[in-house]
């Protein structure tokens, strides 16, 4: 297929979405691993075994000296362009969020790697960004957290939410899945909202709290350490932003 016939969603530095036809080609740089990329794939093929609403996973494949996902493509638009069309609607997408995001939770899958695994990991990793006395910190309070073998997508957020033109919505981008606490999964979701929108985070945090009957000041518990793993994948402005929700202090 020529690069004219292409039709560019998205480019970032590490990757190039388009779509040809009837398949979503997610295309990864020369060199990017192709362990992380096969990672993501399964976590794919998983999702759409644990019944989960997925695109169809199409294969793996090489091109141009990178490795890239082939997936089903969806007509539709994402629920981040509805939000921004039909802003007075904000709630009601709001709540369809949480309502697909706690159908995640609700399933498991023992194959998928562990959430609190990657959680320590990454803290870890942040050497030059946080002193030892904040990872410690971090690493203590990942530990006092209640283990659960849920499914968390971790990059859970109206961009990552297809409106289908079907009626049906569909979850894309499962690279940062695993399997842990919920309230792990909505943290990382409310600080995605704060970092452009505070009100729909709050909006956010209100809807998740109330539907899975679970405590406000629990999932803030989580920000601190998930806001120090988003750290790992941010660079300028958004981790200035999440620096500073690294601090570990109790919430009113």
């Amino acid at each position: 297929m020529t690069e004219q016939s292409r039709q560019i969603i998205i480019e970032r530095p590490t990757k190039t979405v388009w779509r040809e036809g009837d398949t979503i080609v997610k295309a990864f740089i020369p060199g990017y691993l192709k362990s992380d990329v096969l990672k993501e794939a399964f976590n794919h093929a998983l999702a759409e075994e644990a019944g989960l609403p997925v695109p169809k996973l199409l294969g793996v494949c090489e091109r141009d000296g990178g490795w890239s996902l082939e997936i089903e493509a969806i007509n539709g638009r994402t629920m981040a362009q509805a939000m921004a069309d039909e802003p007075e609607k904000l709630e009601m997408y709001m709540e369809q969020l949480v309502a697909l995001q706690s159908e995640v939770h609700a399933c498991t899958c023992k194959k998928m790697v562990r959430l609190k695994d990657k959680l320590n990991t990454q803290i870890s990793s942040l050497r030059d960004e946080l002193d030892a006395t904040t990872r410690y910190e971090l690493h203590v309070r990942l530990e006092t957290m209640k283990p659960h073998a849920k499914i968390t997508h971790g990059d859970f957020n109206p961009t990552n939410i297809i409106l289908g033109d079907d009626g049906r919505t569909y979850i894309v981008d499962w690279a940062h899945a695993a399997i842990g606490n919920a309230s792990a999964d909505a943290a990382t979701t409310y600080l995605q909202f704060a970092l452009n929108d505070q009100k729909a985070a709050d909006l956010y945090l209100k809807l998740f709290c109330q539907k899975n009957d679970i405590a406000m000041q629990y999932v803030q518990r989580w920000l601190p350490i998930v806001a120090a793993a988003q750290m790992t994948k941010k660079r300028g402005r958004e981790r200035e932003f999440l620096t500073r929700w690294t601090q570990v202090v109790e919430f009113e």
